[in-house]
């Protein structure tokens, strides 16, 4: 099965890439850079439709849901069932989690993507805050 971009979403993607919503720009602090040791692209077009973030290897789609989501679960199935149908494993989160628990998002990504690479489940994300800012301060 094809996962070539349509030309409109290649276009559309690339205008989302530059009106991030905070949630996502938040969420993008922790995935960019291959910070969990995967490397994912945001907004990425697949078909017609666009990922919020995306990990091609292992196949992952990462998706914020904001409240207009309750108004468009049947598109929401849709989509989905099309990312699964060319392999990917789509994991959803409320668009206010990355702000009430950025480490507890990250863990369950790094989590799922450790399960579809096949290696050993790391027992927890490390936290962010006053222990890693010390430990760092320290090392400088």
């Amino acid at each position: 099965m094809q996962n070539q971009a349509t030309p409109n979403a290649q276009v559309n993607a690339r205008a989302l890439r530059g009106a991030m919503t905070d949630s996502e720009r938040k969420l993008w602090s922790g995935l960019r850079g291959e910070q969990l040791g995967f490397k994912f692209r945001r907004q990425h077009p697949l078909g017609h439709y666009i990922a919020d973030f995306a990990c091609l290897e292992p196949q992952l789609i990462v998706e914020l849901d904001g409240s207009q989501h309750a108004d468009q679960q049947t598109y929401d199935l849709v989509r989905d069932a099309f990312f699964k149908a060319r392999g990917f494993v789509v994991l959803r989160f409320p668009s206010n989690a990355p702000f009430q628990n950025l480490d507890g998002v990250l863990s369950a990504i790094l989590h799922q993507l450790n399960m579809l690479a096949g290696a050993a489940p790391i027992p927890a994300f490390p936290q962010r805050g006053k222990e890693q800012d010390t430990a760092e301060g320290a090392n400088p």
